[in-house]
């Protein structure tokens, strides 16, 4: 079978085209080779969450791996059958757990038995989307299209410790639907949380408070609620926003620092949310990258946007080099129309 080759510094040069090439390359059995891994992050080549990841898709695969390590700019994937099982793995710093984990469950949809992976490291960093957004955003749309697969967040993990750690159940895939969000239908519910662990339980509160007051005015009363943590899970200071429309679900997330006002984490957040939420999209842009690709293994699937990002755009790329998938965008008034054959 031939190889593909990849450019890892082609449009935004981050990991993802190294997540999306393991994936599709474990589940179609083309072998890769990426060159320039990160070519254009402050830290190029492969660190500690995306080692995580490259180990953990050979195991589950029984790949054949060259240039597995720190700071690796070239890779090379060769892999075998996907098997299923009970795995952990260990990213040892607050790199995102969410990242290796979406880089391996779909896999795990291919497997002849269901599998439990457990992940520790990041949780909560801002790096990545959060459990809370796998969990509320991501998780119920896979669910419509078919997939068996549970998610928990036993542990948070904040950025710089980490310490975080998420467990997923996954069933073998029956049938994968394709799935078309072009409208998102009227808002039901917008609900904010704040979360605190090692962090006084007043910042929670004037967040939530700030947010409101800046809110209210495009989504009304905003439902509120503070997620008090053990210390030992910080210290971290996590602020969410959850807008539950017909038709999908959308989270969005700010994070405290020290020495940051409480309004300024707030205001950051709103300017998000009501940009997303007066641009009529049924999804954001960081949920469209990761509908992408089980669009794509669906062999359909469209949903509107109103920012392309190129982040979005090398996906597309590397998703039409692994599979016989045709993803076009059509520019609508304000928005995007994305649709995968």
């Amino acid at each position: 079978m031939n190889m593909v080759e990849l450019d890892g510094s082609q449009g935004e040069g981050g990991g993802q085209i190294l997540r999306t090439a393991l994936t599709l390359s474990m589940i179609t059995g083309i072998p890769f080779r990426i060159e320039r891994i990160r070519a254009k992050r402050r830290k190029p080549g492969l660190l500690r969450q995306h080692l995580t990841a490259v180990n953990a898709a050979a195991q589950i695969c029984g790949a054949q791996v060259q240039g597995a390590e720190p700071g690796s700019l070239s890779l090379t994937f060769t892999p075998g059958t996907i098997r299923s099982g009970d795995y952990r793995y260990a990213i040892g710093t607050a790199g995102s757990c969410t990242l290796v984990l979406q880089t391996v469950l779909p896999a795990l949809w291919f497997a002849d038995a269901p599998s439990t992976v457990r992940v520790s490291g990041g949780t909560h960093n801002s790096a990545a989307p959060p459990a809370d957004f796998l969990q509320r955003a991501w998780l119920p749309l896979m669910q419509r299209m078919g997939v068996d697969m549970e998610l928990e967040l036993l542990r948070h993990g904040f950025y710089p410790a980490g310490g975080g750690e998420l467990r997923a159940r996954v069933q073998p895939l029956k049938t994968l639907h394709p799935l078309h969000l072009s409208e998102r239908g009227e808002l039901l519910q917008a609900r904010a949380t704040a979360v605190v662990a090692g962090v006084s339980g007043d910042v929670a509160a004037r967040e939530l408070d700030a947010l409101n007051e800046e809110l209210a005015g495009a989504l009304g009363e905003v439902a509120g609620e503070i997620r008090g943590l053990p210390s030992r899970e910080g210290p971290g200071n996590a602020l969410l926003l959850e807008l539950q429309y017909a038709g999908a679900t959308e989270l969005f997330t700010a994070f405290g620092e020290k020495g940051l006002p409480a309004q300024t984490v707030a205001s950051r957040l709103a300017r998000e949310v009501l940009a997303f939420h007066r641009s009529g999209a049924p999804i954001g842009e960081h949920l469209a990258d990761q509908l992408l690709l089980p669009m794509a293994l669906s062999g359909g699937g469209s949903f509107r946007i109103s920012t392309l990002s190129s982040h979005l755009q090398t996906n597309m790329k590397v998703i039409e080099t692994f599979l016989p998938a045709e993803i076009s965008t059509t520019a609508e008034m304000g928005a995007y129309r994305i649709n995968i054959e």
